[in-house]
């Protein structure tokens, strides 16, 4: 294995811990925004837009590396584990981009029941979660579909 194809493999790992794992602190922070004052809330809520702005660009980078590990890797665009892994990724995409900035923006708002809202929230992110662990599922375990 090259330095090079390891120095990828080595950013695709980093950038894939960094799409994910900021979200597993927001869980408990949704707890905490029940039961917080005005600017108390306003705080955690640019927490929580801070920590989905740093998973887009870490997302950006496990693209990035993740297309220079197929192409020097040999394995096919084809390939089952690949493609299943792209089209979860497209749907995580899609779903990132409106999943959480309405919901915050009712809640800032104060358009509904701060608890409902918080519960969709909380839903949404155990959502983006899925997907991402369904992605690193097909990326660690590679399974053969076709």
């Amino acid at each position: 294995m090259s330095v090079y194809y390891q120095l990828i493999l080595y950013l695709h790992v980093f950038s894939a811990t960094l799409s994910i794992g900021p979200f597993f602190v927001l869980v408990p922070l949704i707890g905490r925004m029940k039961s917080a004052d005005e600017s108390a809330l306003d705080v955690q809520l640019a927490v929580f837009q801070s920590a989905v702005r740093l998973v887009k660009h870490a997302g950006h980078l496990l693209v990035l590396s993740g297309v220079f590990l197929i192409i020097s890797s040999g394995y096919r665009w084809t390939t089952s584990w690949v493609a299943m892994t792209i089209l979860v990724m497209l749907a995580s995409v899609v779903f990132l981009a409106s999943a959480f900035k309405p919901v915050i923006r009712k809640i800032r708002r104060n358009e509904a029941d701060r608890g409902q809202l918080l519960d969709v929230l909380n839903r949404k992110l155990w959502t983006y979660i899925l997907l991402l662990l369904l992605m690193l599922y097909f990326m660690v375990v590679k399974p053969d579909f076709w």
